[in-house]
This record gives C-alpha cells, structure tokens and sequence, in this order.
C-alpha cells in the first residue's frame, strides 16, 4: 500500500511526505512542479503531472494499491485569484473532481484536505470555530469552499470519507533543516522578516500600525509546518480507524502581531531588521485567531512550537538555501 501525495513537491505537502516516510509509510509524490520544487521531493517517488490528467492519474492508482490520498495541489495566492480567477477555479476546483473521479474509479475512499481559514471571510467573532459562518472574499477562499462542499457530496453519495484541515499561517521549515519555504514570488511574513535580516531585503514593510491590537499592527495565527504535518498524519490515522468525515481548524490559538514576529526574527537572527510603516492593505482584519479545540478532542493534535521555534528553523532553513 502505498500514499498519494498531490501538491507534495509544495511547502506543507513536501513535509508530509517527509513525515510519512519517516512512519514507515510509502509515498507518491504527484505534482506538476508549477510552484513545487523536484529537490524538497526526497521520499518516496516522484511523479511530474498535472491533476487534468485523468490517463496518469488512473496509471498511477492502478500500478500503486493507494490507500489514501493527501491533497496540496492548489494555487494558494489570493491576490493572483481575484485578477484571474479562472486559473483559481481550473485547479483547485476542477482538477479536485478529477482526482475524486480517479479515486472512485480505483476504490480509492480516504482523503485528507488541504483548506484554509480563507473559507471563513472575514470574521464576525473570535476566535475562529468550525461552525461559524464561511463567507470567503476571495476566489481563492471560495474554490476551496466549493471543494469541501464537493467532499460533503461525495461522501454522502460514494462514501468518500475525507478530513478537510483549516490552516491559518503555516510557517517555519523542517526542524532538520532539509526542506522549507521556496515561494516564488514570496508572500508570507516571516520569510520577508528573515530576507530583511539576511540582507535580500533592504526592509520589511508593515502595513497599518493603527489597528486596535497590543502594539497597533495585524496580530494573526503562526503554525509550524511540522505541525501542520503531525495534524494531517493524525487525520489520516482518525479516518484509518473509521472516523466520521469532518472538518478541522488548525492554529495554535494565540495570536501573534506583526511588531512581535519581527522581534522574534531579531532576537534569533541577532540582526537589525529596518522597518517602513505604510498604509493599512484592504481587507486585512486586524485580528485572525482560530480555535483548535476541536483537532485536539478528536485527533489529539498538540501543536509543538511557538513562533520563535519557527523563526529559527526558518532561519536555518535559509542560511543553507542562500
């Protein structure tokens, strides 16, 4: 037997994988190296496709027993989704059904779900739950709506069974330093905070110091990576042992501000870190905070590390790529 991997050349997907091979489990990496990178692939094997090929997608299942299927391969930048939502729509939607059709074709019933609090919209209470209202803002929020919406579909109708994980903002690298975050163009925080230390950056830029928050900046929910790895490892292991489909928040449940993250970054770093304060972005709330509760009564998820541990391991993650 034998675990599908789509997106797993990806930031998160490529540390699943890593975790999954270290259990013991064997891996098929599936991705189209649009934003993937081949090296972070060093388990298991590699397989260079897009989802749109349903030919490759059968061979794959066939030549492989896949007992279940981990699923990173969307396109994840919100503002690239609003200026072509097509793009957004083609593969995070389309090429989902395409999967789940190839799954159903194979007798393939177990699939954990790469989503995200950009289902949420923005928030008319905190912190974030399960069952609060989904109202996403953009289409990249709404592309991985309507794919928990299809999962919901295809369980009650083909008895598909998934676990679709909400993750706030993953962050961090491997703690051995292997594998980490390669975005390109790079949109997350700490990484800029650590180009701004290492000299790639001559600055970082913090966008609205007026927000009713400790310290007037965006405070927002850090996950490590390696987290988010062992949270996706214990869904895969709930729906093993006959869990129910269902849906999961994902965040350490304390929220971090802008000014505390690059503080973090120069206490790790010993570096000066040169700060512009500019304008607020539009749409950016000045809270994000989600509740885990839920992931930790029923899969028993724990996340690990705080932001400095994320900070770290992505300083170091950086020094050996730079």
């Amino acid at each position: 037997m034998a675990i599908l991997v789509t997106g797993g050349a990806g930031y998160v997907g490529s540390h699943i994988n890593k975790m999954l091979a270290q259990k013991g489990y064997d891996t098929i990496v599936y991705d189209n190296l649009v934003y993937g990178h081949e090296e972070a692939v060093r388990w298991g094997k590699l397989i260079k496709a897009d989802l749109a090929d349903a030919e490759t997608l059968d061979k794959v299942f066939k030549e492989n027993k896949i007992e279940a299927v981990f699923h990173f391969a969307a396109y994840a930048y919100v503002g690239e989704s609003v200026t072509d939502p097509a793009k957004y729509y083609t593969n995070n939607v389309t090429n989902t059904i395409n999967l789940l059709d190839a799954m159903r074709r194979n007798d393939c019933n177990k699939i954990i779900f790469s989503s995200t609090c950009a289902t949420y919209g923005t928030p008319e209470k905190l912190p974030l739950t399960e069952d609060m209202p989904q109202n996403p803002i953009s289409p990249y929020g709404a592309s991985k709506l309507m794919v928990e919406r299809i999962f919901k579909d295809y369980d009650r109708a083909y008895g598909l069974k998934f676990a679709a994980l909400r993750y706030f903002n993953a962050a961090g690298a491997d703690p051995d330093g292997e594998i980490g975050e390669q975005h390109d163009p790079e949109t997350h925080l700490i990484p800029l905070v650590l180009d701004a230390a290492s000299g790639k950056r001559t600055d970082i830029k913090v966008f609205g110091t007026d927000y009713p928050t400790k310290d007037g900046t965006c405070i927002r929910d850090y996950i490590h990576v390696w987290d988010l790895a062992d949270a996706h490892l214990r869904a895969f292991e709930y729906l093993k042992n006959g869990g129910a489909s269902d849906f999961f928040n994902l965040g350490n449940e304390c929220g971090t501000s802008v000014l505390e993250i690059i503080e973090a970054a120069r206490k790790i770093t010993g570096k000066e870190i040169a700060v512009i304060n500019t304008e607020r972005r539009e749409g950016d709330p000045p809270v994000l905070v989600g509740s885990s509760a839920k992931a930790k009564e029923i899969l028993g998820w724990n996340p690990q590390f705080d932001v400095e541990k994320m900070c770290e391991d992505a300083w170091r993650f950086a020094a050996r790529t730079s």
